[in-house]
């Protein structure tokens, strides 16, 4: 092989992407993305002319290219191939941009060649923020590689500014999330993170009950709960929402890892002692960076000035953390009216993180005896409308006793407490989910908003709304808000997913569902929506293996009939929609998906109908959903969608 084939040309390419055969699937993930911002490419095997040879096409690709992107990870540092690669690119002077998705250490070849270039690391950003740091770095590469402005395709320059793809993930969700995807999960030296964590963040960790009978754990859990909640009231404050600061509970592991997974600058741990009505909380505040112990207090006090407690605990954070308040953020409270009643209300909420049936309904009871112990309780009548619409969408109670009941509670929450943010959220997910009253869940979404404006749970719920609607940048933008405050919410990554799904953003959407696989291992439906994604990616075998995996029973077995379907078997699609239509009938929206992925569109719409007359509460996603495709055409569709109030383009 010569120094520089002559004999041979290539079309100059923006970037050249060297990576291991281990990390296909992540090289090829940055090939979709950067093409989708009209960035040129070139990737073995996919760009070796037929009967080329091989070195020779890697060696004029590098030579053409304006930059090379490596991914970084154990298998490319152990890669001769790899190695030589990056030597080339050095010595013709190529910015080397380091995609790092593990921790591996780096060899001294690779120290050397990388030791001035830009390096992007995963586990710190997240996937879909590297991947956007990765568009705009290779972006300003080319551009100061060239000495002409790059002239892009008519329909490139659309994708830039009408459907932005990544871009959009690089200005609305991933770089504010600092959320990660897909890191592999090995130890050694990382590289710098390149998103910078500011000193204005927090992530309140599960606090250790030390009674002596260790019965107090809901306690504990409901202490760390009630400083959240009021940290995120707090203007200019990252705080790290109870879903993800909640996945450490009982773990050993490293503050430092902690913080650096979260993404935040410090914790705050402690531990609560109660014996009946004598009450011992121990605070500390953490800087995860140096381990250094910030703040440390013990507070020693009855039950029933745990509020007043709480608020001097919050106060004292914010005054280490030098955020400027006003006055009025945090309030003083009064003592507790009535501390029994406080009590039923933490044991409500540990009741129902068990998130089963039993745990569902004995919350219902704990919250009902609070409010009738103290019928000024809002935050009681708060969760008692939460777990009903969790009984209704979950199938434990039929949804029009589910969330009437919810409905009520919720407006006697609201009624007691009117700037109660999350209740305000919940009752515009009961007008999305059940009544399909569109402007009355934007008007209490907006008011949740207003309220908390950087509360994950009222976030994601304003993500459901514009995905739901159809206003996918706003979706986008949405939930990447709210993994910034709750970046291990396996629920966040479903939405992400559906988002990327209507976006047409496949590779996106399997990483995001892959990922609330990853958090959540047995996450009902997950399974079948990754096997849908490889459907529709024309990945039928492996759509096959996914689905069989799935828990869910009707989701099984709608999935077989449809991955059955595209794989040609007939017979076995119409023996598993026959046991979808034996057992599942109660689940008219996801049988009606199954007709129309298999283009009997008559079936498909009898059964949309059947879910409109029973108030199906998935039917709220109709309009854009994957398994419906064969419909959008179809004029009964878009009345069906006019009948619902949604857009039918």
């Amino acid at each position: 092989m010569t120094d520089d084939p002559t004999n041979q040309s290539i079309s100059a390419c923006d970037v050249f992407v060297s990576y291991a055969s281990q990390d296909a699937a992540v090289a090829n993930s940055i090939v979709e993305n950067l093409e989708g911002q009209g960035l040129k490419c070139w990737i073995a095997p996919r760009d070796v002319k037929p009967g080329a040879q091989y070195a020779d096409e890697i060696v004029l690709a590098i030579n053409e290219a304006k930059c090379l992107v490596l991914v970084m990870s154990g298998s490319a540092v152990g890669s001769s191939h790899v190695g030589k690669e990056i030597e080339r690119a050095s010595s013709k002077r190529k910015p080397i941009i380091a995609f790092r998705i593990d921790a591996t250490p780096l060899n001294r070849a690779l120290e050397y060649f990388l030791s001035e270039s830009q390096w992007i690391d995963v586990k710190a950003l997240g996937m879909p923020a590297a991947l956007a740091k990765l568009g705009e770095a290779v972006g300003q590469k080319s551009a100061t590689a060239s000495q002409r402005t790059p002239t892009l395709s008519t329909r490139g320059l659309w994708k830039q500014i009408v459907l932005p793809g990544a871009l959009v993930i690089a200005l609305g969700v991933a770089i504010a999330a600092g959320i990660y995807f897909w890191v592999s999960k090995h130890g050694g030296a990382q590289a710098p993170a390149v998103a910078a964590i500011t000193d204005k963040s927090i992530a309140v960790l599960p606090f250790v009950d030390m009674s002596e009978k260790k019965d107090q754990e809901y306690f504990a859990d409901g202490m760390a709960e009630e400083i959240i909640d009021l940290l995120v009231k707090i203007p200019g404050l990252k705080v790290i929402s109870r879903t993800s600061s909640f996945q450490f509970k009982g773990k050993t592991e490293d503050l430092r890892s902690i913080a650096s997974q979260l993404g935040v600058a410090f914790v705050l741990e402690g531990s609560v002692r109660k014996a009946g009505d004598r009450l011992r909380v121990t605070a500390q505040l953490i800087d995860s960076r140096n381990g250094t112990h910030l703040f440390s207090q013990t507070y020693d006090r009855d039950l029933s000035d745990v509020l007043k407690m709480q608020d001097e605990i919050a106060t004292s954070l914010v005054r280490v953390l030098q955020v400027e308040v006003t006055d009025k953020v945090i309030d003083s409270r009064p003592a507790l009216r009535n501390t029994e009643a406080y009590t039923l209300y933490l044991q409500g909420l540990h009741a129902k993180d068990r998130f089963d049936q039993e745990g569902f309904e004995q919350a219902v009871n704990n919250f009902q005896r609070a409010l009738d112990l103290d019928p000024s309780f809002a935050a009681a009548a708060g969760g008692l409308a939460n777990v009903y619409f969790l009984l209704g969408q979950f199938g434990f109670m039929p949804p029009s006793a589910a969330f009437g009941q919810a409905r009520g509670a919720a407006e006697l929450a609201l009624k007691l407490d009117p700037a109660l943010a999350a209740t305000h959220a919940l009752l515009g997910n009961l007008y999305i989910a059940y009544d399909w009253d569109w402007p009355a869940a934007g008007r209490e979404i907006g008011l949740a908003l207003t309220a908390a404006p950087n509360d994950a749970y009222v976030l994601f719920i304003a993500a459901v709304q514009s995905q739901v609607m159809g206003r996918l940048d706003d979706a986008l933008r949405l939930i990447g808000a709210s993994l910034a405050e709750d970046p291990l919410n396996p629920s966040s990554y479903l939405v992400l997913h559906l988002i990327q799904i209507r976006r047409g953003r496949l590779a996106e959407a399997e990483a995001a569902i892959r990922r609330t696989l990853e958090i959540s291992p047995t996450f009902s439906k997950a399974h079948y929506f990754l096997g849908v994604a490889q459907l529709l990616r024309g990945q039928t075998e492996m759509a096959l293996a996914e689905i069989t995996k799935e828990t869910d029973e009707g989701s099984h077995l709608s999935g077989l009939a449809i991955a059955y379907f595209a794989l040609g078997r007939k017979s076995d699609s119409d023996a598993a929609l026959a046991q979808v239509l034996r057992s599942q009938s109660s689940r008219p929206f996801e049988i009606a998906g199954v007709y129309a992925f298999r283009g009997e569109s008559d079936d498909a719409l009898k059964w949309l109908e059947r879910a409109y007359a029973q108030k199906d509460p998935y039917l709220c996603s109709v309009k854009g959903e994957a398994t419906l495709r064969k419909l959008e055409s179809d004029p009964r569709f878009k009345a069906f969608l006019k009948k619902m109030n949604l857009p039918s383009d």
